[in-house]
């Protein structure tokens, strides 16, 4: 019997990994814009058409490549990142693998425009299902120009699997906020089949936030702070009375990488205890800056999950620190007890030439047994003290003014005493007058 056992081809393998490194056009975009990054660029423009589908370009600044790099890239482990396998723990860069170029050529046609700004010349490849069709020397702007077309072009089941245009662009919308709320430092612009969408200047983390989520957003963030030897943790949380009944808004980025990670959400949601409402999720952008040393990136395709070295430290440290900063900006109710609790703050601080005596004035006509209703006298307490006594029997009425000083000022009360005749028993309200 003959070996059934044999090497795939480079494109099959590259297709294979496309598999787990692009589910869609955002994931190519994703790939492609943490490259720019990396690659050192303050200014990266994404244009897309039919949601990446047709079309994904990323324009960036950065260092650009030699001619060699430029083909060297599309090589499946070839990468600028790493050197040997300690450096997996010393990472501090987006990508490390190598596997991204490879992957989206492998199921696109692909054309790479790149040159140092210390050469001439620039470099044009076009490769096509991992076949390098063309390439050549050009005159090019400094920096690299991507261009992606036709995604899963040959691979009908893959294309077919996409959704419709609306729900693609939902998700590359969503990796663009990622990646612009992660870098406010980086201009960042998105056109999708000729308009803009996003452009984002070079800003604060503050500003970024209100440019993407809108001017609302100003005055609903508290800011977070902690630094300590596990973890240095930043950024801001929203206010809980403007929490959501959906998830969406909440973002870790853990080294500047966004990550999904359920337990660190538990210990936001935590800090929020009884203070936001139930089935509710707050708004939060949290940086967690951490050695590299002390976590495991490389657990996942896409890198969105990591290991940790000491989660609990890490989850006690961000429950509280969110919980500070709540209780510092008078979100979450706190007892001062360093509160000013005397009444020398009662005392005017007029002089005495401009203090005025309180006067007291009375009616000297008053009867209150007079009971003439034709009189100016006759006051609802009156009215209502006759009703009374239709219902009560015979009573009758004493009624006095009790005057009070306070703060300069005049404070009357006006009550009507009832003796019913018989029993000797009495009742008494206020008049309100």
């Amino acid at each position: 019997m003959s070996d059934i056992i044999q090497l795939l081809p480079d494109n099959v393998a590259n297709q294979i990994a496309a598999g787990e490194v692009v589910q869609r056009p955002a994931s190519a975009i994703k790939e492609l814009i943490e490259n720019a990054i990396d690659a050192g660029a303050d200014k990266i423009k994404l244009i897309v058409k039919d949601a990446g589908k047709s079309l994904i370009q990323v324009i960036d600044n950065g260092c650009g490549m030699s001619v060699t790099d430029a083909r060297l890239c599309f090589e499946r482990h070839a990468t600028s990142k790493i050197r040997k396998a300690e450096d997996l723990f010393a990472i501090r860069t987006m990508g490390f693998r190598g596997e991204a170029m490879a992957s989206i050529a492998a199921i696109a046609q692909v054309e790479l425009k790149t040159r140092r700004i210390e050469d001439e010349l620039g470099t044009v490849v076009e490769i096509e299902g991992s076949k390098v069709v063309n390439q050549y020397p050009e005159a090019v702007a400094a920096g690299t120009n991507i261009l992606v077309k036709n995604l899963f072009y040959n691979i009908p089941a893959r294309r077919n699997f996409l959704k419709s245009n609306s729900v693609e662009m939902r998700h590359i919308i969503d990796e663009f906020q990622r990646i612009a709320l992660s870098n406010p430092q980086i201009f960042l612009s998105l056109h999708s089949d000729g308009n803009e969408i996003y452009h984002l200047p070079a800003e604060t983390l503050k500003q970024r936030i209100v440019h993407i989520f809108g001017n609302n957003y100003n005055q609903r963030l508290v800011p977070v702070e902690e630094d300590t030897s596990i973890i240095k943790v930043e950024g801001f949380v929203g206010k809980p009375e403007f929490a959501k009944k959906t998830r969406g808004e909440q973002f870790f980025f853990v080294n500047r990488r966004f990550v999904r990670d359920p337990y660190l959400h538990h210990a936001v949601m935590n800090a929020y205890e009884d203070i936001m409402q139930a089935e509710t999720f707050p708004f939060y952008v949290l940086f967690i800056d951490i050695d590299p040393a002390r976590i495991d990136i490389n657990v996942h395709p896409t890198k969105t999950e990591i290991k940790y070295e000491d989660d609990k430290a890490i989850y006690a440290i961000i429950r509280s620190a969110v919980k500070r900063s709540l209780g510092r900006y008078n979100i979450m109710p706190s007892l001062d007890f360093e509160q000013e609790t005397s009444f020398t703050n009662l005392i005017t601080k007029k002089s005495l030439d401009e203090i005025i005596a309180p006067t007291v004035t009375f009616n000297p006509d008053f009867n209150p047994f007079d009971t003439d209703k034709s009189k100016s006298s006759y006051s609802r307490s009156d009215s209502y003290a006759e009703g009374f006594a239709k219902k009560q029997g015979n009573t009758k009425q004493l009624g006095f003014i009790v005057r009070n000083r306070r703060k300069g000022g005049v404070c009357t009360a006006s009550f009507a005493y009832r003796f019913r005749i018989g029993d000797g028993s009495s009742t008494g309200h206020p008049s309100g007058r």
